[in-house]
């Protein structure tokens, strides 16, 4: 399994024509205080080659586990977080994505993870210790796993984690790792979204 820096990429079509789809699992790890712990979310963002959303159908959340593009849904058993540091609590989802199925014009697929406002107030990714997003096998065996990175977390209500993206006939993943200091109002005017 390959760790990726930031902004790099590996293909995944490539390296193994028979791969008919992958499982991206999005862990994060937080360290517990006194005080209220930010409740991160992952959502997917279904986009066409321009890299804006299809639709506003097509977002991938808890609330809205398909899109209106087949072949792409939240995981309806969720994701078991893998070993996390010493006291720190711990989330986890995952997307699973059907290479066979998902419409031509789909180009890209976003996947970002922001600090719920609506849980316990405003928050910021400061008491995130981890954010971990992975592309597995459909059998669970991993291809590729991207540590994010967390400098000034403070300043940071949302996250581009990683991305798939079509290259040709095949599919890529790219580590972004890129926040939103304005959160989802940002995620919304990169992508084309009312969220």
């Amino acid at each position: 399994m390959a760790s990726l820096a930031p902004d790099s990429a590996v293909a995944l079509s490539a390296g193994d024509p028979g791969l008919v789809g992958v499982v991206v699992t999005t862990e994060w790890a937080i360290e517990p205080s006194a005080g209220p712990l930010p409740e991160p979310v992952s959502l997917a963002v279904v986009c066409g080659d321009n890299g804006r959303a299809l639709s506003p159908d097509d977002l991938i959340f808890f609330n809205q586990p398909t899109t209106a593009s087949p072949g792409i849904a939240l995981s309806p058993t969720g994701a078991a977080p893998s070993a996390l540091p010493a006291r720190a609590e711990a989330g986890a989802e995952q997307i699973e994505v059907d290479f066979r199925r998902v419409p031509h014009d789909v180009g890209k697929i976003a996947f970002v993870t922001y600090i719920d406002p609506e849980v316990r107030g405003a928050g910021n990714f400061a008491p995130v210790r981890s954010l971990t997003l992975t592309v597995s096998r459909p059998d669970g065996s991993e291809i590729v796993r991207f540590d994010a990175p967390l400098d000034d977390a403070e300043e940071f209500q949302a996250a581009l984690v990683g991305e798939l993206f079509r290259d040709g006939d095949g599919w890529v993943f790219r580590a972004v790792g890129r926040g939103y200091r304005n959160g989802l109002a940002g995620v919304g005017i990169e992508f084309g979204l009312d969220v």
